[in-house]
């Protein structure tokens, strides 16, 4: 029995030396190059970058003062108020048919009617023509805000119901859309 103790111990005892051998120590680890994902970040000429973009920050170009702005390619609106404080943002679902970067007014306002794609909209906001295609921002009563049909020229920038009430609100006649790409 006294054997079988003696060889027990004696292969823990080698086990144990080849697991703290193959250990790094703290000096091996602090030597170490640091990986990608644990290193800070970088550009390639040695400052660090910037913190990412937050999506929903009212984005820098987009004027001042009262406005709705919409921003093409974030599918976002913010309604900013006279002081430059933003006091809505939303995502929206964007038409077919989009106006081109710029300042534009509201030109009229529907309370309900039935949109080109044939769905019942609500609180109609328009500000732009573009190729013979009224293009405005309204919220179907259905709630819904599904991607159009890319075959069909349609202007309506969808959006949720509450967003709809908010910039019904917001967006009298002749109030600045400043659109951003």
């Amino acid at each position: 029995m006294a054997g079988l103790t003696a060889a027990a111990v004696a292969v823990i005892g080698f086990l144990a030396y080849q697991a703290s051998a193959a250990a790094p120590s703290a000096a091996d680890l602090a030597a170490r190059p640091q990986t990608p994902s644990s290193a800070p970040s970088a550009t390639t000429s040695g400052r660090p970058k910037p913190p990412p973009k937050d999506p929903l920050a009212l984005p820098a170009a987009s004027g001042k003062g009262e406005r709705v702005v919409y921003a093409l390619a974030d599918h976002r609106v913010w309604l900013v108020d006279e002081k430059n404080q933003v006091t809505h943002t939303f995502s929206v679902m964007p038409s077919t048919v989009s106006p081109p970067p710029g300042v534009y007014a509201v030109t009229s306002r529907s309370g309900a009617v039935r949109g080109s794609d044939g769905v019942q909209i609500e609180h109609v906001v328009r500000f732009a023509t573009v190729q013979d295609v009224s293009v405005g921002f309204s919220a179907a009563v259905d709630g819904s805000t599904p991607k159009p049909d890319p075959s069909k020229k349609t202007g309506g920038v969808r959006m949720k119901r509450a967003d709809g009430d908010a910039l019904w609100a917001f967006a009298v006649i002749g109030a600045k859309i400043v659109v951003v790409a």
